[in-house]
């Protein structure tokens, strides 16, 4: 995973800079996620990982995305194939918004949950992610029962995972060790 990282962190670079430019960057956030989940699409991958369709890629993903993707966002698919990256775009895409929220000061922070949260969780959450990361909070909340109880959060870089099955496992491991 870490190599696809270093592989799609120019990509994202370059395709940020532009979109800053241009001032396109929402537009940008949205080409990204179409082009990601083209690429992440089981059948398409299987498309771009054989050499013998090289040529045929470019035009298929085009065809796929319509003209949803612009002349630039074409030129990024023809780059990415040219190179052999087309399988990296779902991580451009990640690293893009990144970008984008760091330019907005702002991140979108994913709370899984064991059960639903109250809005007031939700809101209590956002406000002690506001302080600790210095940027607007937009909170994105799933649930997962596997959890036990308590809640695992991702924003950015950061991870907070104060789970009842991750304090299970810890434990567990003192006892062990």
């Amino acid at each position: 995973m870490a190599e696809k990282t270093t592989i799609a962190r120019p990509y994202a670079e370059a395709v940020f800079e532009l979109a800053k430019d241009k001032g396109d960057l929402n537009e940008w956030s949205e080409k990204l996620e179409l082009m990601a989940a083209i690429a992440s699409n089981e059948q398409m991958a299987q498309v771009i990982s054989n050499p013998d369709l090289d040529s045929h890629v470019v035009d298929l993903f085009t065809d796929i995305a319509g003209d949803k993707l612009g002349e630039a966002g074409a030129n990024l698919v023809k780059l990415c194939a040219e190179n052999g990256r087309l399988d990296v775009l779902p991580e451009i895409a990640v690293i893009y918004e990144g970008l984008k929220e760091e330019e907005q000061s702002s991140v979108v922070a994913e709370v899984i949950s064991a059960y639903p949260l109250s809005d007031e969780q939700k809101s209590s959450i956002a406000a002690a992610l506001k302080k600790r990361l210095d940027r607007e909070v937009s909170i994105v909340d799933s649930v997962d029962e596997n959890l036990i109880g308590g809640v695992v959060i991702r924003a950015g870089d950061l991870v907070i995972d104060g789970s009842a099955a991750n304090r299970l496992e810890s434990l567990g491991n003192k006892l062990m060790h």
